[in-house]
């Protein structure tokens, strides 16, 4: 901070100090002086001026000195300018007071020049680091926040690019995982999660079958019914998921891992990997068993015609308390027009007809 682009407040009632520090300030190349005479004029100059420095007469009226510093204290405004009492007492009690209510430094009167332009120099030079140290803790509060931003980002595009890998290995469509992973984001919703969690259940959701990626073709694009050993082999998709999805804690991979591994899980107990039953299974993989079963039955696959709403709907309804929470279950019935503007919303397009290329 030079000279020339200081901003200092001189607050004295007596007009003739005011022109004698305003005569001084110039003297040593302060250009941006504001001189008060009426002390409750300066908070409204201030919200007005960005003043590096205030010199304060304290034996004023309407306003002393010592009201002038409560009213700049009261602002709690980091960056408020330092303030250098300009007083005739000396008595230690006086300048305790002045110290704890706001002050920084005094100047005596009468004034001797030399000593009033040193601490004016000394106390700019304070506030000018103290202002450079506050700019570069925000600057590096944004780039903490820019650099937190680029890693979720990059986690985010990890998981949906791991999504689109799961999908063309199963036949599956972008449109059934849209449809999926919207509507167990409508549920967690009505259960009450915040927004944070609904936004990372609609973008961990899609990584529910990313275990397939390890299934061999075989048996993943196998038409006709699995034997045992190729349903056990199947099942595994549920640990390879969690296992590539595993080693690392950001919250949105935590919750894909935990969604991969539980989806499977039936509130009997019955499902797998590791036969899981009612609340000791994840809420997040009831909710995607409901929302996965529902949107698999109702579109058509190259083996198989897609079920109509109702018909989905009667095996919902049949599963709850077996293969599905028959809580979640009665906020999944009370959400189907919902869910059912979802469907139409990411419906699968019309197939490509080559004739009209």
């Amino acid at each position: 901070m030079n000279r020339n682009s200081a901003r200092i407040m001189v607050v004295d009632d007596e007009r003739a100090n005011l022109v004698l520090m305003e005569r001084l300030l110039r003297s040593d190349g302060y250009a941006h002086l504001i001189m008060v005479q009426d002390p409750r004029q300066v908070m409204d100059i201030y919200g007005e001026e960005q003043v590096d420095l205030v010199l304060l007469d304290i034996q004023m009226p309407y306003l002393d000195g010592f009201q002038v510093m409560e009213q700049f204290a009261a602002l709690d405004d980091p960056l408020v300018p330092p303030i250098l009492v300009l007083t005739a007492q000396a008595s230690r009690e006086y300048m305790l007071r002045a110290l704890n209510v706001g002050a920084r430094d005094f100047i005596g009167k009468p004034f001797d020049r030399a000593e009033v332009l040193a601490r004016v120099r000394n106390m700019l030079d304070v506030q000018l680091a103290h202002r450079m140290t506050h700019n570069q803790k925000d600057v590096l509060e944004q780039m903490v926040r820019e650099r937190t931003e680029e890693i979720r980002n990059t986690r985010l595009q990890v998981v949906q690019r791991l999504g689109r890998a799961a999908e063309y290995r199963d036949n599956e469509t972008g449109y059934h995982i849209l449809r999926m992973s919207h509507t167990s984001e409508l549920i967690a919703r009505h259960l009450g999660w915040n927004a944070a969690e609904c936004e990372r259940m609609l973008h961990a959701s899609p990584m529910h079958d990313v275990g397939k990626i390890g299934i061999p073709d075989h048996i993943l694009l196998k038409p006709g019914k699995l034997s045992p050993e190729e349903w056990r082999i199947m099942q595994t998709h549920t640990t390879i998921g969690g296992d590539i999805l595993g080693g690392d804690e950001s919250e949105l991979l935590y919750l894909a891992r935990e969604i991969a591994l539980s989806h499977h899980e039936k509130w009997d107990g019955s499902g797998y990997p590791l036969g899981l039953e009612g609340d000791n299974i994840p809420m997040s993989g009831r909710i995607v068993a409901l929302a996965d079963v529902f949107d698999a039955l109702t579109s058509e696959r190259p083996y198989k015609k897609a079920w109509t709403v109702p018909d989905a709907l009667d095996l919902i309804r049949e599963g709850s308390g077996q293969h599905f929470d028959p809580n979640l279950t009665a906020i999944f019935f009370k959400l189907v027009p919902q869910i059912l503007e979802i469907r139409d919303r990411f419906a699968e397009p019309p197939p490509l007809d080559l004739d009209e290329v």
